[in-house]
């Protein structure tokens, strides 16, 4: 299969990203660069949108790239004019959401964001544990934005946890990404 090929079967991934508050100043940029990369490789992303952080540059970029997206919305969440389409499940806690979520994806990708996502990132995890499943997560470690987890999974997970690295994996491109998710989320099937 060339890189440019779409996979067989869409993967279904849920993304956490923010473009607001600290951090790095490329996030729109990544969000857009992953948006397109995955849609062109077939995937359907999944993404949160609440407290009225919504992921714009991601969905435009994967829309724009004939990519399937939806978004798991809060009740105060009104999407702009360039969003029109998009398929939104409005459900009214943040529980819901984040099992909402945990239902719908096969893994889950973390792109270099704000706390917010991070915290939106495990909860999902958690719920998905909840619901029997643990779907993989891979970590865009773009300018060392994930360094402290992936110390954190190479000297507490590794030694306690056998099979982690199947769990939990880091990125530095958005290539190594998609190939990563890839592999994960075939082994898992």
């Amino acid at each position: 299969m060339s890189m440019m090929e779409p996979t067989t079967a869409a993967h279904v991934v849920a993304v956490f990203a923010s473009d607001r508050g600290p951090g790095d100043p490329e996030r729109a940029s990544i969000m857009s660069q992953t948006g397109s990369y995955f849609a062109k490789r077939g995937a359907s992303i999944v993404c949160l949108a609440e407290n009225g952080i919504i992921p714009v540059p991601l969905i435009t970029a994967a829309r724009a790239a004939g990519g399937p997206v939806r978004i798991i919305a809060d009740p105060g969440i009104t999407l702009p004019p360039a969003l029109a389409g998009v398929t939104m499940d409005t459900l009214a806690t943040r529980e819901e959401r984040l099992a909402r979520l945990a239902e719908l994806a096969e893994a889950y990708v973390a792109l270099p964001g704000s706390l917010a996502s991070a915290s939106a990132l495990f909860g999902t995890w958690a719920a998905a544990k909840a619901q029997g499943r643990t779907p993989p997560v891979v970590m865009l470690n773009r300018h060392r934005a994930y360094e402290v987890m992936r110390g954190y999974a190479a000297d507490v997970l590794s030694p306690g946890l056998p099979g982690h690295e199947r769990a939990v994996q880091f990125a530095d491109t958005i290539e190594d990404l998609w190939g990563r998710l890839s592999r994960l989320i075939t082994e898992g099937r």
